[in-house]
């Protein structure tokens, strides 16, 4: 009996797209779910009543949450060729690093570039730069943050390329001036039909972020 693999997300969630982009990567077939962030399904409550929140993996009726965790759940489960996660302990817990960096730190300073004006705004692109910059010195010279293979790190940071554009219209800043390397390895990835699949445009992306930041500063 086929495995029964439901995600439910929204369509502009980089944590989403990180669920995505793994199972792309895994070759996992599985049915689509939109969520209305307004109005959420009954079956999102039910299977996330903790935090009510998407991403949800429902694989044979389980749910799993978080995306991060959803990802590693869909590296052990569906073990293949092109794993996700390194086999040496070290570098699996490093992996596990820079993946919660981008959740603490990228995810949180990008959002207020997105949202701040004036002094907030210098003060998040300031930070936003400085903490992708350690993100290329983690790359360093490797095509991938896995080293020669697309891995865990970067399916996590990849989905918020989708707001280089918009860090660049909103804190008037260059991200090919700034992090070239970063850059470089983003055209890398989109060129991977694992990603090219599972992420929007970015241009999509900025227009329905400009919106609601609209709606934010008119408050």
């Amino acid at each position: 009996m086929a495995d029964e693999v439901i995600l439910l997300g929204f369509w502009s969630s980089p944590f989403a797209m990180r669920v995505k982009i793994a199972l792309a990567e895994k070759g996992v077939e599985y049915e689509y779910r939109e969520e209305n962030r307004f109005d959420k399904s009954p079956l999102l409550l039910e299977m996330n009543p903790v935090k009510k929140q998407i991403p949800v993996l429902i694989h044979n009726g389980k749910p799993i949450c978080e995306s991060t965790i959803i990802v590693q759940y869909i590296d052990e489960v569906w073990k293949n060729e092109s794993p996700l996660l390194p086999s040496d302990p070290h570098e699996r817990a490093q992996a596990r690093f820079w993946s919660d960096f981008v959740d603490t730190k990228i995810y949180w300073l990008g959002r207020q570039v997105w949202l701040s004006i004036g002094e907030d705004l210098e003060a998040a692109k300031v930070e936003l730069i400085r903490c992708f910059k350690l993100l290329e010195r983690e790359l360093g010279d490797k095509p991938y943050f896995g080293g020669e293979t697309f891995g865990f790190v970067d399916v996590s940071l990849i989905p918020f390329s989708n707001w280089f554009y918009g860090y660049e219209q909103w804190g008037d800043l260059s991200m090919e001036a700034e992090c070239p390397k970063l850059v470089d390895w983003a055209h890398r990835c989109r060129k991977k039909e694992s990603v090219s699949q599972s992420i929007p445009d970015q241009q999509k992306i900025y227009e329905f972020l400009t919106e609601i930041r609209k709606k934010h500063s008119s408050k």
